[in-house]
């Protein structure tokens, strides 16, 4: 899968993947699980695990806001998985900064375990994640 996309965004989903971005950058995971979804469900075969990949991360971090290990973890996982065939960026996203984030979060999650999530939600052991948008020339 190439590390770039080779068409360019519509001004629509462009649009909404830049909302759906200030929603995960703001915690509001939900709701950026809600605007990503709209675009995954519409987008092109290859470009489906992208925004899947980012709204699962999402769901992840809504997950351990709620003190769901389990759901948490999985949908971690799951999302670094799905992104990391778009690294290092696409569509202007630095998808690796967000996996490499990511997999630090899902590895301290991991460490943790169900017992210890709580006290971790409670004094976070770094900031949560944010997605930084790239210049590509």
């Amino acid at each position: 899968m190439p590390n770039q996309s080779s068409e360019p965004l519509t001004d629509q989903v462009e649009a909404q993947l830049k909302k759906g971005v200030n929603e995960f950058n703001q915690g509001e995971f939900y709701a950026c699980h809600d605007t990503l979804e709209a675009i995954w469900m519409a987008a092109d075969y290859d470009q489906k695990p992208f925004y899947q990949g980012i709204l699962q991360v999402a769901v992840g971090f809504y997950h351990l806001g709620n003190l769901n290990w389990r759901g948490g973890a999985i949908l971690l996982g799951e999302g670094i998985s799905r992104l990391r065939k778009f690294e290092p960026v696409y569509q202007k996203v630095d998808v690796a900064g967000l996996v490499d984030d990511a997999f630090d979060w899902l590895e301290a999650v991991q460490a943790a375990g169900p017992d210890g999530l709580a006290e971790m939600m409670a004094h976070l052991p770094k900031p949560l994640p944010v997605i930084v948008w790239i210049a590509v020339s």
